[in-house]
């Protein structure tokens, strides 16, 4: 935080010397107040357990397809994830910075891992965690990995070889980090391995088929390292042990970590030594046999700061840096792209969604573009969340205060994508009911620091956490975009009626004509019926297939198609 802090001061400082912002005493004061009382990551309350002995249950929070009012191009499932074994959700514990990963060999495996808090009255926090094997229509929570062992900022991902690693530091006695495995799914883990770390670290595994094949990196903030002044370690042997400490050039902290399509390494965030936005890039951190280099950090303006510490979420972040590569065969290949929450002193908006793009790896960027496309410069909108799509699609979320009518800063998922490497996004798209940030809190006033979302051609798979229930809980979302490629939406007119949709299992196509044949996909893309020959209707039937969105393709006479989503309830 200090990084923030010193930043947000020196710039406003800026402004108020070059006339271009009349700073009075008393703000400069509050600047300099707030970025000497620094928040991380501490044992302030021991732990206690969950009040009602896990026992004391609602139901679980689920949503199958949500539209707004005005009826949004855009799908999402939502379902909560830490539920009991009946998938209902239980009372008075706490949960969110959610971060997750999906098994590249299998994508109906994924595994969820968050800040758990067993009781609200407490803000000891431990290693939690869920899995699915079902593309996310159910989750397992079995508990935490270490009990009664304080832990946080979890970060998960998977090697090529399907094996899961959850980074997870504690601070008793030190910000030590540990890296646990799993190799069934997450089903259950190792021992775990140190690897150094500090307050906030971030990981990322190199799943190209280049040397680095199965490195592992992390990176965290100098101000809390376990190994000063240094920040960065990896393992090059599959976890099994981390190389001694070293420096990452610019000294970025508060954001996130991406491999390039030959390898490279990039890492995102706040800059001590410039306090400004910075993107280091190594090429050689794959050689495990060479001397660590890093090129010239490049600085990249995105007109504002990364800020925290307000109204949404007065005890943390409004959201990290977040940094992806466009991995496509397509023209953005090897673009790096950066998002965040940005703090603008020129407007006074609290935050919007910012993006900046490279067309040079990450030499120069462009110019900052605001994705959120609310005109008031009084809203908020935080943790903004990037990721990008093999195909290319650049998939953006973010909380979103514009519907706020209460004063108690209600927020709303909100939704947008770009399909031409971020030169323009598709309208906003508000994708959950509101709800109010401010309870459930576990005796700590915020709802984490960031969130966590991966997407693949199909749709975006989101980690978030909400009180959607009434409490604090983490959830797992699935957004289908109308461009989603794994089957290719190429509209023709053609007849034919589809009822009822949504539908509890079976549904009737009926007055069909100009159509040759039907099929049938999942949204992994997965074929699971096709017709042909048929008269003017035909009956599918769902019952054997999980809950969620499909999509039905009809193929015309003369080889052009249209797709319709069904949803099955």
């Amino acid at each position: 935080m200090r990084k923030i802090l010193n930043f947000q001061f020196q710039f406003l400082s800026f402004l108020f010397l070059s006339g271009i912002y009349s700073a009075t005493a008393q703000e400069i004061n509050r600047y300099q107040e707030r970025r000497n009382n620094l928040h991380h990551e501490t044992i302030d309350d021991a732990y206690i357990p969950n009040a009602h002995g896990n026992k004391k249950v609602s139901p679980g929070y689920k949503l199958q397809n949500f539209k707004t009012s005005n009826q949004s191009a855009s799908t999402i499932y939502t379902t909560q994830v830490n539920v009991n074994s009946l998938g209902q959700n239980i009372i008075d514990d706490a949960a969110n910075e959610p971060s997750i990963a999906i098994n590249p060999l299998d994508s109906n495996d994924m595994v969820i891992g968050w800040r758990q808090f067993d009781n609200i009255a407490s803000n000891f926090r431990q290693a939690g965690w869920s899995f699915t094997t079902d593309a996310g229509q159910s989750w397992t929570f079995p508990g935490v990995i270490e009990p009664g062992i304080f832990r946080s900022d979890p970060g998960l991902d998977y090697d090529v070889n399907g094996v899961i690693y959850y980074n997870s530091l504690t601070n008793s006695p030190s910000y030590m980090c540990k890296v646990f495995r799993s190799s069934n799914g997450g089903t259950t883990w190792d021992t775990g391995v140190d690897a150094a770390g500090g307050d906030k670290q971030w990981m990322a595994i190199d799943r190209t088929a280049g040397i680095g094949n199965g490195n592992i990196y992390s990176f965290w903030s100098t101000a809390y390292s376990v190994c000063p002044p240094y920040q960065y370690t990896r393992s090059t042997d599959g976890g099994n042990s981390y190389n001694s400490c070293s420096f990452i050039d610019g000294d970025p902290a508060l954001g996130t970590m991406v491999v390039g399509n030959s390898g490279e390494l990039y890492v995102a965030g706040v800059s001590s030594t410039s306090d400004s936005l910075v993107v280091a890039k190594s090429l050689n951190a794959q050689n495990p046999g060479a001397t660590l280099a890093w090129n010239a950090p490049s600085m990249v303006f995105m007109d504002g700061y990364l800020s925290g510490f307000i109204g949404v979420n007065p005890v943390g972040l409004l959201g990290q840096i977040n940094i992806d590569v466009d991995r496509s065969n397509g023209p953005g290949q090897n673009n790096v792209y950066v998002l965040a929450s940005i703090t603008s002193l020129l407007s006074g908006d609290p935050a919007d969604i910012i993006f900046v793009r490279s067309t040079d790896g990450g030499l120069t960027w462009s110019q900052p573009m605001k994705i959120n496309d609310d005109i008031s410069t009084l809203n908020t909108q935080w943790f903004g969340t990037m990721s990008v799509a093999p195909n290319g699609r650049i998939d953006a979320i973010w909380l979103d205060t514009r519907e706020d009518q209460s004063g108690l800063d209600s927020s709303a998922l909100y939704y947008s994508y770009s399909t031409d490497q971020g030169v323009s996004w598709s309208a906003n798209e508000k994708m959950s009911a509101l709800f109010d940030p401010h309870v459930g809190y576990p005796n700590q006033q915020k709802m984490g620091d960031y969130f966590d979302m991966e997407s693949h051609n199909d749709g975006a798979h989101l980690a978030w956490a909400n009180t959607l229930n009434g409490e604090q809980d983490v959830y797992y979302s699935f957004i289908v975009p109308p461009v989603s490629t794994a089957i290719n939406e190429i509209n023709e007119s053609l007849n034919f009626t589809i009822y009822p949709n949504p539908t509890n299992g079976q549904f009737k196509v009926t007055d069909i004509s100009n159509v040759s044949s039907i099929e049938l996909y999942s949204t992994m893309g997965f074929k699971i019926y096709s017709a042909k020959d048929f008269e003017k209707e035909i009956s599918i039937d769902l019952s054997k297939y999980a809950s969620g969105i499909y999509f039905l393709k009809f193929v015309s006479v003369n080889g052009k198609f249209e797709v319709k989503k069904i949803i099955k309830e």
